[in-house]
């Protein structure tokens, strides 16, 4: 399973499925490699190296797509995206018209996100200055800038923010990305589809065990990964487990995704110009048929 990023809390229940035998029960062996800055996942796993990954946002297989690398997404681990606009209490940023004649920090690779944004709620991107930066809060808290932007779900990273935080996730702003899709390739689904659909049975079961004992799935995280900490990891839990389960997954099980959510991503996407070869078809980027055989085995949730 390739990573888009470094192992993290959006592992819980690949972890703890592991631990609790249910990869091994399906007959299978569960390999975790980890992304980073300079490795590209979606290459990795269209070039057969690897056979199945999950990413951080689902743009990034819409754009391989249209880009003709033959991926396919086969379910969504959270419901909602993470990804907030942070800024502080003295100068709050709490709805996009806030963002008029601000400031704005943010990753290079999320500057579309911001894009995408402001075109959603019509304001131009002349009124808001852009400054690309990494993960480092500092910034805001300096005055430097007067948002910055990360996952909710870091909260190692957040805590220098403390109580004056103010929050606007880019969900509630409009932009109603996945994240944490799990895909792979059309060959590998054609050949050993069988295989995918128990790795999301295994991973789905892992989820829902973390969900009924998240100590239990905090301590098999570090226990894998030493680096990470565990006091933090226990204060992120629960918000993974409300990005993992909503309402819909309560109705359809872990990992559901709905074809009008991703209709409507390829439609913004493609508003934007983003898909230099034309925007990708539904079909192309996502099938419900893993999520179909498993139905009976992924936790129904709320």
């Amino acid at each position: 399973m390739q990573l888009g990023w470094l192992a993290s809390n959006g592992i819980l229940g690949e972890v703890m499925a592991d631990k609790l035998g249910y990869f091994a029960d399906e007959g299978l062996e569960l390999e975790i490699v980890p992304g980073g800055p300079n490795i590209d996942g979606v290459a990795s796993v269209a070039s057969g190296a690897n056979n199945f990954a999950s990413i951080s946002s689902s743009p990034s297989l819409m754009l391989a797509r249209s880009a003709g690398l033959p991926i396919k997404c086969v379910a969504a681990g959270y419901q909602q995206h993470p990804f907030t606009y942070f800024s502080l209490t003295g100068n709050p940023i709490r709805e996009p018209k806030d963002m008029v004649g601000k400031k704005i920090g943010t990753q290079g690779t999320a500057q579309i996100l911001l894009r995408a944004l402001l075109a959603k709620n019509g304001i131009s991107e002349d009124d808001v200055e852009v400054v690309v930066m990494g993960g480092d809060m500092a910034a805001l808290k300096s005055g430097q800038v007067d948002a910055v932007t990360g996952w909710q779900t870091n909260v190692g990273a957040l805590s220098v923010l403390g109580d004056e935080r103010v929050d606007m996730m880019l969900w509630d702003a409009g932009i109603q990305l996945y994240a944490n899709p799990y895909y792979t390739t059309d060959k590998f689904l054609d050949e050993d589809g069988d295989k995918i659909t128990a790795a999301i049975r295994a991973i789905s079961k892992g989820w829902g065990a973390v969900h009924a004992d998240p100590a239990a799935g905090v301590e098999a995280l570090v226990e894998r990964y030493p680096n990470l900490d565990k006091d933090s990891e226990m204060k992120a839990v629960d918000l993974v487990l409300g990005f993992s389960f909503n309402d819909k997954t309560a109705a359809n099980g872990w990992g559901q995704m709905d074809a009008g959510n991703w209709q409507a991503q390829i439609d913004t996407y493609d508003t934007l110009g983003q898909f230099a070869n034309g925007a990708p078809k539904l079909e192309d980027i996502m099938t419900l048929d893993v999520l179909n055989a498993t139905a009976d085995a992924r936790p129904k949730i709320g």
